[in-house]
């Protein structure tokens, strides 16, 4: 009985982690722009994500747009657009996994241990694949707000989307370990 509730709160864990790399994927709030120097009145905001950039003006009216080359990013954004999407696949791929060792443990005494362990292997690599890209991220955004030579207006904050993907690595690591 402990291993189904085991079994099961790594699914949830896992699933939820999921769900929660994919989303901070696709957000594009990863960078958005910080009011410091007595910056008051504020009529945009810009946010920069992986895959575009949006500006809100007056919080009325959101403008997006995708980047238009591949070529032109930066390497470190090339590079954490990979990894973001290797961990994307592999938490799915060991999302799945877990669900068909799940399914054959319960149907018999003898419990496919070699997949269940291969899933939180999985599950730990997508959530170490998760925090790496945003942790540079937040480290690189904190670094270059307490920079003085950053001019205020280049200077940003940390974004909706660094929390989830901190929340989903952490998720992905927990049902690695449950699985483990």
């Amino acid at each position: 009985m402990a291993h189904c509730v085991l079994q099961i709160t790594g699914l949830i864990l896992g699933g939820a982690g999921m769900v929660g790399t994919l989303a901070a994927t696709a957000m594009p709030q990863w960078r958005v722009s910080a009011y410091v120097d007595g910056n008051i009145v504020v009529f945009e905001s810009i946010w920069e994500g992986l895959w575009m950039d949006c500006i809100s003006q007056l919080g009325l009216r959101l403008q997006c747009k995708l980047y238009d080359s591949l070529l032109a990013l930066p390497p470190p954004l090339e590079a954490f657009r990979a990894l973001m999407c290797a961990a994307v696949g592999l938490a799915l791929l060991s999302f799945l996994a877990a669900v068909v060792g799940v399914t054959y443990s319960r149907r018999g005494p003898r419990a496919p241990g070699a997949l269940l362990l291969a899933a939180g292997v999985a599950f730990l690599l997508s959530g170490a694949l998760a925090l790496v890209p945003v942790s540079c991220t937040g480290a690189g955004i904190v670094r270059d707000f307490h920079d003085p030579g950053v001019p205020a207006p280049l200077k940003r904050e940390l974004g909706a989307a660094l929390f989830v993907g901190w929340g989903s690595g952490a998720l992905l690591l927990a049902a690695g370990a449950i699985f483990c």
